[in-house]
């Protein structure tokens, strides 16, 4: 059991040599962690042809019991190392953890994966990271089981079908898009510095608009990233690299508070959707929400039909509300309609809770 070698997975144990809390410093012998784990709770004798190492990805048993990266593997499959993570996921439950992210579950048998997490003390969310690859036997359906599993280009249909729509100022076909239980994410830290995703630097706001629709759009649970801006592909974290985990974000902080309220939200919208050209896009669901995204380059004014009650709402992706007040602009409902103007590259977002009078 491993995550990649940058991995923040709880189910990871630090590696011989890793720069941790005020740069100070860890050293020690390979599979020796006092205390925890010793030799034996780690695969080293079944991949003596390759060294140890994962070296061909078609062969499931190798991905499964060989070393990523050097990282040595936790021997999952044994009943100690089982206990011994669960009683880790168990403290951080009593310490209110609700979730978590698994990285890098392809390398981790799906048995060993329920078998640890049927021992926790309570029911988690939790979303895995499988990354897909052409023909490999391993793939992320095969994780469903255990928990929802975030989806990334290029086998993610609903990120490949926006990012296409987005690119191609083509969003109306995102209005046919069926609920799943799987986990869509927009990027990660790899894919955010590979081309395999959007990110902050897309042009035409892609990337803030691409989360408006994810978190707005009951398709799944969205992942939203919590990034810092980067001048290459190895910069670290905006605190000197003093710690090995970021203490902030950069990129999303300005976005927060949307974001906050439109998680709240995904089951409210994504029906009565219109669109009077390929490039924009409105929808909602009864009395609990409109949202609309214009990907062209120019204004898109008109009148749309809502089961909102009547009244003034505050427009959540340009303000926010505090009180009655709103400190952007407002959308004026009367007798199930309103009008608005979603600017070039931008939205708007209305629902009950942003009501102000």
């Amino acid at each position: 059991m491993r995550g990649s070698p940058d991995s923040k997975s709880p189910f990871r144990p630090l590696k011989r040599q890793e720069q941790v809390g005020l740069g100070i410093r860890l050293v020690r012998a390979k599979y020796v962690y006092p205390g925890t784990y010793q030799y034996q709770d780690f695969h080293h004798t079944q991949c003596g042809a390759s060294g140890g190492q994962i070296s061909n990805y078609d062969d499931a048993t190798e991905v499964q019991s060989c070393e990523l990266g050097g990282l040595d593997d936790l021997a999952t499959e044994t009943q100690y190392v089982r206990s011994r993570l669960a009683q880790y996921i168990n403290d951080l439950i009593s310490l209110g953890v609700d979730g978590l992210r698994l990285d890098a579950s392809k390398y981790i048998p799906v048995a060993d994966i329920a078998n640890i997490l049927s021992r926790t003390t309570k029911k988690l969310y939790i979303t895995q990271e499988v990354i897909y690859g052409a023909s490999e036997p391993i793939t992320p359906n095969q994780y469903s089981g255990d928990g929802d599993v975030q989806e990334y280009v290029p086998l993610s249909s609903f990120i490949r079908r926006h990012m296409n729509a987005v690119d191609n100022g083509n969003i109306a076909q995102l209005q046919t898009m069926p609920f799943s239980g799987k986990s869509p994410a927009r990027a990660n830290h790899h894919t955010e510095r590979n081309a395999g995703s959007l990110n902050y630097l897309s042009p035409n706001n892609e990337y803030v608009l691409a989360y408006i629709y994810a978190l707005s759009f009951p398709y799944g649970t969205p992942t939203i990233l919590s990034s810092y801006t980067f001048a290459n592909n190895d910069v670290g974290a905006p605190n000197g690299d003093k710690y090995r985990v970021p203490c902030c974000s950069d990129i999303l902080d300005i976005k927060s508070e949307l974001y906050s309220i439109l998680s709240g939200y995904g089951t409210c919208f994504g029906t009565g959707g219109v669109s009077d050209a390929s490039n924009h896009i409105a929808y909602g669901q009864g009395a609990l929400g409109h949202v609309g995204i214009n990907v062209s380059g120019w204004a898109w004014t008109r009148s749309f039909t809502t089961s909102l009650p009547s009244g003034t709402y505050c427009d959540i992706v340009h303000g926010s509300v505090s009180g009655i007040t709103c400190s952007g602009p407002t959308i004026v409902v009367t007798n199930g309609a309103f009008t608005t103007t979603a600017n070039a590259f931008d939205g708007f977002g209305i629902h009950t809770e942003a009501k102000i009078k």
